[in-house]
């Protein structure tokens, strides 16, 4: 009886791990679709507006009032990339844009790695307020700083150098690449307060030992900079670089206000609209003829078309770099 008794007992037992282990798995299964659910949705809504402008792109002008036709065409065609192309002056406009970004961002790069590296380890008087103001850019809308940044840059002048010697009240930057140049190499660029926090808690971070072993060498505190900390400073060098590169290309304000007539990509896509149906109506059969109206989805067409120009150069970056930004991110002073 005992034996019959322990035999049923362990039967009960092995029955109830058994059950346990299949709700467990069921509630597992249940998170994991619940989980890859809601991933699946917020990819969707992120990733919809560039499928929707791909088929866009590729979609001849008769398919646009055939309501059978969702997303994949009929009438495929390459007709909207080329207009789209030529309203933007592609190429070159592009080529300008790499270029001036890519310049903006080395100078923000190394002038704000200099303000943190400065905000981290030297001790000056007005330091903490200094840092307060730097973070406090963040915070205050660049609207509200337009008018004075706009006068500076319109009539600029050096601690009144210029005015002492030529007799004028400064110099005209306004439609060159001077004002975002200075900005970037004086760490008062876009997103500058940012960068230099990232910067300042990275390098707070790091042993102080490095240093002191540096200056037991003979090292000043720019050739320690340089030369130790910089290296050292791989990740938050590739999260602000990436992070100025894609901010900078993206930037409309700015580059309205300093550069409203250089040939560059956000100062195109302001007028990409106007532009269009300029070079839509240039197209006609016979002629530029302004009296002729082009039909308005025609031309939402060729600006949706656009805009997915513009952005593919960023997406090709990110697929190149996103495992080196995604680790950088984790080891800079963004997270922790």
């Amino acid at each position: 009886m005992e034996l019959q008794k322990a035999t049923a007992r362990t039967k009960r037992a092995w029955l109830g791990n058994g059950g346990h282990r299949l709700r467990s798995k069921a509630q597992n299964a249940l998170w994991t679709l619940f989980r890859y659910g809601i991933i699946s949705g917020i990819c969707f809504v992120i990733i919809y507006p560039i499928i929707r402008k791909i088929a866009v792109a590729i979609m001849d002008k008769q398919d646009i009032y055939n309501p059978t036709i969702f997303l994949i065409p009929q009438n495929f065609t390459l007709d909207n990339i080329k207009t789209a192309m030529k309203v933007l002056n592609y190429f070159p406009t592009l080529g300008n844009t790499l270029v001036f970004v890519t310049i903006t961002m080395l100078f923000t790069t190394i002038s704000c790695a200099l303000a943190g590296y400065g905000f981290a380890r030297f001790h000056f008087p007005g330091k903490n307020i200094l840092f307060g103001l730097a973070i406090l850019t963040i915070l205050i809308p660049a609207n509200t700083l337009m008018v004075p940044m706009y006068l500076h840059f319109r009539s600029f002048d050096f601690l009144g150098i210029i005015h002492l010697l030529t007799g004028n009240e400064g110099i005209n930057l306004i439609n060159t690449y001077w004002p975002t140049t200075i900005s970037a190499l004086t760490a008062n660029g876009l997103k500058a307060g940012l960068f230099i926090y990232i910067f300042r808690q990275f390098f707070r971070g790091l042993p102080k030992e490095i240093e002191e072993s540096a200056l037991i060498d003979g090292a000043g505190g720019f050739k320690t900079f340089f030369r130790i900390m910089l290296p050292n400073a791989v990740p938050p060098l590739i999260t602000v670089l990436l992070f100025s590169f894609v901010w900078q290309y993206n930037d409309s304000f700015y580059t309205s206000l300093y550069m409203s007539e250089m040939n560059l990509m956000p100062t195109m896509v302001a007028s990409i609209a106007a532009n269009a149906n300029t070079v839509a109506q240039s197209m006609l059969p016979g002629g530029y003829d302004p009296n002729v109206k082009i039909d308005p989805n025609y031309i939402a067409m060729i600006v949706d078309t656009g805009i997915l120009l513009v952005i593919v150069p960023l997406l090709v970056l990110y697929l190149f770099v996103q495992r080196y930004f995604v680790e950088s991110v984790e080891r800079s002073g963004i997270v922790g």
